[in-house]
């Protein structure tokens, strides 16, 4: 489970937070945890080796975004800072990328693959950031159960679009334009 380690925490707190650990801060509070485990780190890798080609370089895909690992969203500077494992921007909308490592444009599309560390504060904390800071998609990635959920923001509101699971294959908005084939992303067969 995310730790809340500090009350009244500032962006200089995130900074000096341990090496090892993963620290995102919300309203003056630090939550760190440990680095992913070898299968997340994998998976979202994989995704990103699938989702780049095709859209952030247009190669067998329509091109037009920016599809970056774990960048330091700043939704509002310094004071609420969030590190999905995935995020997309359309070029129209953030045509270069920063130079500075804080992100301050809502990406259009972000992916959290979940882990038990994390997954009560991706689900509930991050997704109510995403919405109310506007970003277009949200991808959940559970490589326990093996499913992919997308979700759509209308109105404020995160609208199921679809659950794909196991060995399909699926065109999930908004990357479409591509088929997907999860098991890539799951990686082996689980264990009988």
């Amino acid at each position: 489970m995310a730790a809340r380690v500090r009350d009244h925490a500032t962006y200089e707190d995130l900074l000096n937070a341990p090496e090892n650990m993963i620290a995102e801060l919300v309203d003056g509070e630090l939550y760190t945890w440990p680095q992913p485990r070898g299968g997340h780190i994998r998976a979202a890798s994989r995704l990103g080796a699938i989702l780049g080609p095709a859209y952030d370089f247009g190669e067998g895909g329509p091109g037009g975004w920016h599809i970056l690992d774990e960048p330091e969203l700043h939704f509002a500077l310094n004071e609420r800072v969030l590190i999905p494992d995935l995020a997309g921007w359309r070029i129209e909308r953030m045509p270069d990328v920063p130079s500075d490592h804080r992100f301050t444009i809502t990406p259009d599309w972000v992916c959290e693959i979940l882990s038990p560390a994390t997954a009560r504060f991706d689900r509930l904390t991050k997704m109510q950031i995403y919405a109310k800071y506007g970003v277009g998609h949200v991808w959940i990635i559970d490589l326990d159960q093996r499913y992919l959920e997308a979700k759509r923001l209308e109105n404020g509101r995160w609208t199921d679009v679809a659950i794909h699971a196991g060995n399909e294959t699926a065109r999930i908005e908004p990357f479409d334009a591509i088929a997907i084939d999860l098991t890539r992303i799951w990686g082996r067969e689980p264990e009988e």
